[in-house]
């Protein structure tokens, strides 16, 4: 029997109790035993904490397990089946594994965080639920580790624990917690982490002050902060993320009417809330004053929600300190300053935070660097396509085909593809239900997302080469790659990475009434010929005939996507034997299916069915679904309907350029 100690959290001081256990650790933690539970239903993802000391002087009024039950009951009455704990440390609860089993038995995932002392086999074998667990590592070395808890003992105590998972084959996620005082071994820290498991993550890379407001303790963690550019370093931005979180943020919120007040746009699009360890619900885990608490315990979960943290929305309003300040800085897209951690800081909601303001300007240079360094634009069919990449990308990355389709910026209609070279774990990951599979791909779709895996002939499969996820519309792609080698060497023919941008770009032009035809295309006095035939028809052939007297767009794949006016042929960077490509664009006059000939004549094609047919034979598909082809056909059917198509019968004396050069001037604009 040993003695373990623990922080309790007050409104007015911090203090440690101890006690007996029947865990044989020493521990001498500065924890919260803490739960948070979190709810999904179908329009919003709601996360609940529950904090929940265990001093024998608050024990009475904290919330016992029959409480808790109560609280997800009703959770899940409201289509709750997602639940998330974390601490502090929740094993700290003596009925941690029956508070566990209860939340995750009828869930269809949860999240766990731990700092990993407190596992036991028993545990560990209860964590084989599928869930994400993350333990966090505070050193990579006992030394500096157990300086860090201030508990001699805890470095070897999480390794132990990092064993009886790895026993039980309960996968988990180690959690770097970067400080002043172990940043000096974070490159060891992050090797350690690699060789404890596949997955690992940052944990916050700067520290807010205690919620209790102890002036010592807050002193200690001002002098474990991190410096600002440390934060950046260990903290990167995701620039692309924020881009999308600001564009859904301008559609969600009411800004035009709640500007005025500081939790209006939060709690507008409020995902969560929390509850303290005697009951007390809020939207946030930093705000203590009881008036920004609803009591579960005289009241029910469902009002709480809907209608008390609606109610504080209109709590705080901005007052001149913060218009001043925060509220007219230009570094606010790069700053992470909240009201909340504003409080923390000053006990004011509106006052600035001078730390916050370093890491805001190291962070606006993060950026800066990036969208010089890291990201590139191209843009094809009307559609911009932004490329990043965790590593620098330079003119060499890509083959200088593309140089024809790049552009300075984003354009009306944007996209993105992201290089990660991070590889993910998939031995204990659920990928959903696989839909197709035939080398090089094996396809899933999982939460709308489609995963496809690289794969190899071998019959079972484990070691996967790449991994390409793409959203639902194939507007957002994350390509995982295994190492860098193919990346730094340079040169590559495709944006993603992959086998072909087709991947992509297919289902992409289907959302965007376009579709891609194996073809030969050139525009020719201001107007777009087609010429469409399988490999060695002639469209290489045909496209170096007309050089010098028409603008060669591609002699392989062609775009043709419908426009206010008719059809448009666009170029791409798919060329076949010639490697004369352009960005141009030219209105559709005719589609040309191509016959080798001794002479040189065009055959109009009246049999919409025929021409129908004979087009589907020259669509160049990806990886197709029943909801691509109902968006797909009526393009194709359209396409017949109001684009002249022929048979050109052609030879190689070059004669075919007059005869089109006549049907050009056939042609109205």
């Amino acid at each position: 029997m040993s003695y373990k100690a623990f922080m309790l959290e007050t409104q007015e001081k911090t203090e440690y109790f101890e006690f007996k256990k029947i865990y044989n650790l020493p521990l001498r933690l500065p924890l919260k035993g803490e739960f948070e539970l979190t709810y999904r239903c179908n329009n919003n993802c709601l996360h609940c904490w529950l904090k929940i000391p265990l001093s024998a002087a608050e024990e009475k009024k904290e919330l016992s397990f029959e409480e808790i039950k109560k609280i997800a009951d009703e959770a899940r009455k409201m289509g709750c089946r997602s639940w998330s704990i974390t601490g502090g440390e929740p094993m700290l609860r003596p009925d941690f594994m029956e508070i566990f089993d209860y939340l995750t038995s009828n869930s269809t995932s949860y999240s766990l965080n731990t700092n990993g002392t407190l596992i036991t086999p028993g545990i560990a074998r209860l964590l084989r639920r599928k869930g994400t667990k993350m333990v966090a590592l505070y050193g990579a070395t006992a030394a500096v580790h157990d300086h860090i808890t201030r508990n001699p003992g805890s470095f070897e105590a999480t390794m132990k624990g990092f064993t009886y998972l790895k026993e039980a084959s309960a996968g988990f996620t180690v959690q770097l917690i970067p400080m002043r005082d172990n940043y000096h071994q974070f490159k060891d820290m992050l090797r350690l982490a690699q060789s404890l498991s596949k997955q690992y993550r940052i944990g916050a890379a700067w520290l807010r002050l205690s919620a209790c407001g102890d002036a010592e303790k807050n002193r200690e963690i001002i002098n474990q902060r991190l410096a600002p550019e440390c934060v950046v370093e260990v903290d990167k931005p995701d620039l692309s993320y924020e881009e999308w979180a600001d564009k859904e943020q301008s559609y969600n919120c009411e800004n035009s009417s709640q500007e005025d007040y500081l939790f209006a746009s939060c709690i507008a699009r409020r995902h969560e809330f929390y509850i303290d360890p005697y009951g007390k619900m809020s939207f946030c885990s930093f705000i203590k004053e009881p008036t920004f608490r609803y009591d579960l315990r005289n009241g029910s979960f469902k009002e709480g929600w809907e209608d008390f943290i609606p109610s504080l929305a209109k709590k705080v309003k901005a007052n001149q300190e913060y218009r001043d300040n925060c509220g007219s800085c230009d570094l606010s897209r790069s700053c992470r300053w909240c009201p909340v951690y504003s409080y923390l800081e000053h006990r004011r909601f509106t006052a600035r935070v001078d730390y916050l303001c370093q890491v805001a300007k190291e962070n606006r240079k993060f950026k800066k660097n990036w969208q010089k360094n890291h990201r590139r634009y191209f843009r094809i069919a009307k559609t911009t396509i932004q490329v990043e990449s965790d590593l620098p990308i330079t003119d060499f990355t890509f083959h200088p085909k593309f140089r024809k389709f790049e552009v300075g910026s984003r354009g009306e209609d944007t996209v993105s593809i992201r290089h990660r070279f991070l590889f993910p774990d998939l031995e204990s990951k659920d990928l959903g239900t696989e839909v197709y599979r035939r080398i090089p791909w094996a396809v899933y779709k999982k939460d709308g997302a489609w995963i496809y895996v690289g794969i190899e002939p071998e019959p079972v499969v484990t070691n996967y080469r790449q991994i390409v996820i793409f959203n639902k519309d194939y507007t957002s792609t994350n390509v995982y790659h295994k190492n860098e080698e193919r990346f730094l060497k340079g040169d590559n023919h495709s944006l993603s990475l992959t086998t072909t941008d087709q991947l992509f770009l297919v289902p992409l032009l289907a959302d965007r009434n376009g579709c891609i035809l194996h073809s030969c295309g050139v525009g020719m006095d201001g107007k777009g010929l087609l010429f469409a035939g399988n490999s060695g028809a002639g469209k290489s052939t045909i496209a170096r005939l007309l050089k010098g007297k028409a603008e060669i767009l591609c002699d392989d794949r062609i775009i043709v996507k419908k426009e206010t006016r008719g059809f448009n042929i666009y170029g791409t960077w798919s060329h076949g034997e010639v490697e004369d490509i352009s960005n141009s664009s030219f209105p559709l006059k005719g589609i040309f299916f191509l016959e080798k000939s001794e002479k040189n004549y065009l055959l109009p094609l009246k049999d919409k069915k025929e021409v129908m047919v004979r087009l589907l034979a020259r669509l160049v598909k990806s990886f197709v679904t029943a909801q691509w082809w109902a968006k797909t056909i009526p393009i194709i059917i359209k396409i017949s309907d109001e684009v002249p198509c022929y048979s050109l019968c052609f030879d190689k004396s070059g004669q075919v350029a007059g005869l089109l050069e006549e049907f050009c001037l056939g042609q109205k604009k």
